[in-house]
Formats: C-alpha cells, structure tokens, sequence
C-alpha cells in the first residue's frame, strides 16, 4: 500500500508542470509537416527538463548520471534537427544545386533568378540555357540564325535598344507567361546613376527570350508556303520567322519574287519548319556533292526558282531510271550513265513538271524561262527527312 501511495505521488508531482505548460506558439502548426521522430525528440526533451530540479520517485537521491546522459543525447538531436530548419538552398554543395538547377524547365529558373544575387548568376549560365534552346528551338534554328543573332548582338544599336530601349517591351511579352520580375532594370548602387541588366546581351538566355517573346526575327525554312498554295506543294523556301507564345506558331516572311511584294503567312505549326540543312542562300546556287552517288530510288531535293529574279526553293523528288532502261536492277545501269533523270510525282504523267534531266558530271543552273531553273541537288540520308515530306504529300495529283 506504501508503494502505491508513494507511485500515485510520483505521478502527480509530475502530470502538474505537464498541464501547466503554456500554449503553444503560431509557428507549431508548421511541426504537423515534421517527422514523428522529431516529435518523439521533443517530448523526451520536455519531460527530461522537468525532471531537474526534482527528486525521483519522491526519494531525496538526483537523477541518474545515466539519464542526464541520455537527456544530452536527446537534446543536441532536437537542436540539431531545429538548426536544419534555418537552411537554405543556398547551403547545398555545388554539384547537387546545379543538378537541380539543370532539371528546372525555363519559367521555374526564371523564378528562381530573382530569389536573390547568388542563384542568379547560376541561373542565367549559357550551359542552361544552351540545353533549353536545343531541346525546344533545335530543330528550328540554323547557322544562319546564329550568325544573324550575333550580328543583332554585335550591332551597337542593337545591343542598346536590348539593354534599355525595348527592355520594357521584352518584359511585357514575357509576363503574359512568366513572372519575370526580376528582369527589370536596376539602378546602381554606387548611386552613379548607370543602369544594369540582369540579362548579359549575348547570353543563350537572352536569345532565348528573345525568341520565345517573338521579338527576333529569325531565318528557316517553311514547308510547303502560303498556306499550302498549289504552286509551292512538296517545295521548301526560305522566309524570315517570328513566334506567337499566344498561339504557339509563327509568322514568316517570304522574300519578294521579282515585282511581287513581300509574302507574309501567320499561324504556321512547328510541323511545318526546319533549319536550312546546308547553309546555301536562296539566291545562290548550292553546289552539289552527290551527283556521282545518285541511283535510281534515291530521295532528293534540287533547287528550282521560276526566274532569273526569284530566290531558289528546295523541291522533294526522286532519281529515276534513263529512258532507255526497263527498271530491271539486275540489267540497270542508270547510276554510271553520264544523265541523271528526277522525277516529281506529285504531279500527273502528262505534266511538264513530272520529270527532268540533269547533267551528272557538269551540273550547273539548267533550265529556261518556261520551265523554270533547276539548281543544286542534296541526296536525303535521313529516313526522318523522308518520312516528313511524305506526310506533307498532297492528297490530290497536280497538274
């Protein structure tokens, strides 16, 4: 009966500084997102704390140095866990931020560049945003829209209007999709009154807003123009190109044929596009390196203008056999011969656009003011080039 007496005492005296605690403060609803091992820490810690000072189960001897180590332990584990709490990104080792860093699309490391200083020197870092332009400009930009950005950059108007000028007018396209804060312009703080972009003008994140906002006028090439005119099908021709992030497609500009004024096509689909894959102008004739391996089957595309006056397009067709051949491979000896016949299918048998021949040892702009110039010639070796142009193949025969 002492023992119980002396038990329901020892429970007592410790169940009073337990329901004298005082409430807990606004930012315990933020523990509910903690571990359960954080809580089990923090109640060990409480309940160590009322043990000093106090006598163990009523009988005048301290606690145990045992338990006073184990308390110790207990504590520096909560401490440690509430030290935890005050890190930063900013505290992980290099390689893990850039990791993370590298897995951001554009819009979140946008965000994270106005977090402060720091990230943003890391955000806006070519390696990143080279990544960016490939995965979704890629197949769109050229060596000719390089060298046109470069000159844009270099140009001393140019590099000006983007620091100051048309700053603001980069921001408000952008901020229909992204909260680019963080792109406006500072004043320094030296108070010399110079203002400085967050942005470096030659920088792949630069070029890449600059693209995404529509605000640069790049060189490709579109399949089959204006809309899918009957005169262009199966034909690809350069144009200058601007994006719409409204309606995810572009709008080009065809230069002018001869009197005719400029052309200008809007809502053109990604599908439709592609970097010119030999970097020829449109008014230069491209000089051919494949002449000697065409055979009978092989995918191609020639130049063709209608004029002297007209820049050239570039037009799919296929190596024919010779008029004298059967199409028989085993007797075929059309790939030695000194001609080479492409033939355009698109168009009807009776059709004076079916089929041409070209020379294939001393090949050089063929053709006449009726049927038009034929120019140089690239073999397609991509089953991607091949497979794209028959899904663009039109549904009826052309005359």
């Amino acid at each position: 009966m002492l023992l119980y007496f002396i038990t329901c005492i020892s429970f007592f005296l410790f169940l009073k500084p337990i329901l004298s605690l005082k409430p807990l403060p606004s930012w315990a609803g933020e523990l509910r997102l903690i571990s359960p091992f954080f809580y089990k820490d923090l109640l060990v810690k409480s309940i160590s704390k009322l043990f000093r000072g106090h006598f163990w189960l009523g009988f005048p001897c301290p606690i145990p140095t045992r338990m006073s180590l184990v308390k110790k332990t207990l504590t520096s584990k909560v401490e440690s866990v509430e030290d935890s709490q005050n890190m930063s990104v900013l505290d992980l080792p290099d390689l893990v931020l850039e990791c993370i860093l590298e897995k951001l699309p554009p819009a979140p490391l946008c965000q994270m560049a106005s977090v402060c200083r720091s990230l943003r020197e890391r955000c806006v870092s070519d390696h990143l945003w080279e990544r960016h332009m490939k995965q979704k400009w890629g197949r769109v930009i050229g060596e000719a829209a390089y060298r046109e950005w470069k000159w844009h950059v270099a140009s001393k108007g140019n590099v000006g209007t983007l620091r100051h000028g048309k700053q603001r007018s980069l921001m408000s396209l952008v901020s229909l999709h992204w909260p680019f804060s963080w792109m406006r312009t500072k004043v320094d703080t030296n108070n010399t009154g110079k203002q400085s972009s967050y942005l470096p003008p030659d920088s792949f994140m630069t070029w890449y807003l600059a693209l995404e906002t529509g605000n640069f006028w790049f060189p490709a090439q579109v399949y089959n123009r204006e809309n899918g005119h009957v005169g262009f099908m199966l034909s690809c021709y350069d144009a200058e190109l601007s994006y719409d992030p409204q309606t995810d497609t572009f709008q080009a500009r065809y230069p002018p044929h001869g009197r005719r004024a400029i052309a200008v096509e809007h809502g053109i689909p990604w599908e439709r596009l592609r970097a010119p894959p030999v970097d020829t102008s449109p008014h230069d004739l491209h000089v051919s390196d494949c002449l000697h391996d065409l055979h009978p089957g092989d995918h191609v595309e020639i130049q063709w203008r209608r004029n002297k006056e007209f820049p050239y397009g570039w037009w799919y067709g296929v190596v024919g056999h010779l008029e004298l051949c059967d199409g028989n491979e085993s007797y075929c000896r059309c790939h030695s011969g000194d001609m080479v016949v492409l033939e355009f299918n698109q168009y009807t048998p009776d059709s004076r656009w079916r089929k041409t021949t070209i020379s294939r040892k001393d090949h050089r702009e063929e053709g006449n003011e009726a049927d038009g110039f034929y120019g140089g010639i690239r073999k397609l070796k991509s089953e991607a080039e091949i497979s794209l142009w028959k899904s663009i193949w039109p549904s009826e025969i052309l005359d």
